[in-house]
């Protein structure tokens, strides 16, 4: 059975002012069914934002946003723990950081819980611990470690499910003409020198964090798909049906269809 993880970003998961629990219910009812096939790993962001629906303290510090992340993560898992409970699966938290992935014992520990969690059919969820993992705070919206639990944690793809879409040859809000490019196999120094933006006012992170994510997994020979996460039939599709009719997948060019992970159905869009 591949594994594969699934990474969701702070905008998906909440409207302007609170957690959406109809966004994550319908996010769980798609992993109830993705787990049917894979082995799924769930790298969530949303616990800062779910502290602010607890407290009327606001980002305006790091310590601030630890205090948010502090009270917001149980609450976030209950959330996933009431809705996965619909469909008689069991929830893990798992906290790492970055740091964890900088030592072997570390990973080792972490990959064996992760394992056996999969093993039992137990839905691990990770995100970073917020409330020691200041880089995070401030970088990356999660996309970052979740390109770290893929690669580390051996799975065979990273999904991640955000406000954008996919990967366009422009700047789609600068240019009407902009294209979503279906695959990417190589991204260049200046893609990944884009100056960082925060796709909104509850997410850190953008286009920048996302190709950084996709270039690590490319230099270690794994792939990454990034669709909306507002819409999951793009992400249903393709895991679940192996047709692309949109988002990006990234990987490195194979002389045999059967060396990626779904055959190459692109539609144009």
């Amino acid at each position: 059975m591949k594994r594969i993880v699934i990474k969701v970003g702070s905008h998906v998961l909440s409207d302007e002012s609170k957690i959406s629990e109809q966004r994550i219910a319908k996010l769980c009812e798609f992993l109830a069914s993705l787990m049917n096939k894979f082995e799924v790993i769930l790298v969530s962001s949303g616990a800062i934002n779910a502290g602010r629906i607890k407290s009327n303290i606001e980002k305006t510090s790091i310590i601030n946003r630890q205090i948010l992340a502090s009270i917001g993560q149980p609450y976030l898992m209950e959330i996933y723990e009431k809705a996965m409970a619909k469909f008689d699966i069991l929830t893990a938290q798992v906290l790492l950081t970055a740091g964890d992935f900088d030592s072997r014992k570390s990973t080792n520990y972490a990959k064996g819980l992760i394992d056996g969690l999969l093993e039992n059919k137990i839905l691990p969820i990770i995100n970073e611990n917020d409330a020691t993992g200041i880089a995070e705070i401030v970088f990356g919206d999660n996309d970052r470690l979740s390109a770290g639990v893929a690669n580390y944690f051996n799975a065979d793809l990273l999904v991640i499910l955000s406000d954008i879409d996919g990967y366009y040859d422009k700047n789609p809000s600068e240019f009407n003409d902009a294209k979503i490019r279906s695959e990417v196999n190589f991204i260049s120094p200046d893609e990944l020198a884009i100056p960082q933006n925060a796709g909104s006012k509850m997410g850190t992170g953008g286009i920048t964090t996302k190709l950084k994510a996709a270039n690590f997994l490319l230099e270690n020979g794994k792939e990454m798909f990034l669709a909306s996460g507002f819409d999951l039939s793009v992400a249903r599709d393709f895991l679940l049906h192996g047709v692309q009719n949109g988002g990006t997948i990234f990987r490195r060019k194979s002389k045999s269809l059967d060396e990626n992970f779904l055959p190459q159905q692109n539609s144009d869009f």
